[in-house]
């Protein structure tokens, strides 16, 4: 959903994120070195901070995001490649073991300079303190998750402080 209408797509899972990624960013090559936390949340900024931003309206300095599995999905996969006595650590799935690499995608896309972070929490709802606690002009916010593969969640706004 993007302002209450429905985003059509034809694909489902990570299918799904590369076929939003062509829709609305096309041209970050990145995108398909990210695990599947940062391609979610990464596709999400896409979508909202490419609208046209409200009259008058700082534009978004602060990323503030949660989720309550951490990075567990690619801490898996990373972990499948030093089990079992193979060994074989992939330093392209390690870089993305740590959760708050996604807001570091969606500040270094779009130029924001303040304040980036990722929590880790039981519940939605125990964000809404830590973002009214934070001082900024205008944030990125929201709940980002993905525990599995193809099993994902985000819903992202953009909130002013005016």
């Amino acid at each position: 959903m993007l302002n209450g209408e429905p985003v059509t797509v034809q694909e489902t899972g990570d299918k799904m994120l590369v076929e939003l990624y062509r829709r609305y960013a096309g041209n970050y090559p990145k995108f398909f070195k990210m695990d599947t936390l940062s391609r979610l949340g990464f596709i999400a900024a896409e979508i909202l901070l490419g609208q046209p931003a409200d009259q008058g309206q700082p534009q978004v300095q602060t990323v503030i995001l949660a989720n309550r599995s951490a990075s567990i999905k690619n801490d898996t996969d990373y972990q499948a490649t030093i089990s079992d006595g193979k060994y074989y650590p992939s330093p392209a799935l390690f870089v993305y073991t740590l959760p708050n690499i996604v807001t570091g995608e969606i500040a270094i896309r779009h130029h924001i300079q303040g304040e980036t972070a990722f929590y880790i929490l039981d519940k939605e709802e125990e964000l809404a303190p830590i973002i009214h606690s934070t001082p900024f002009e205008a944030a990125l916010t929201g709940w980002c998750e993905c525990s599995k593969p193809n099993r994902f969640y985000a819903k992202l706004q953009i909130i002013w402080n005016n």
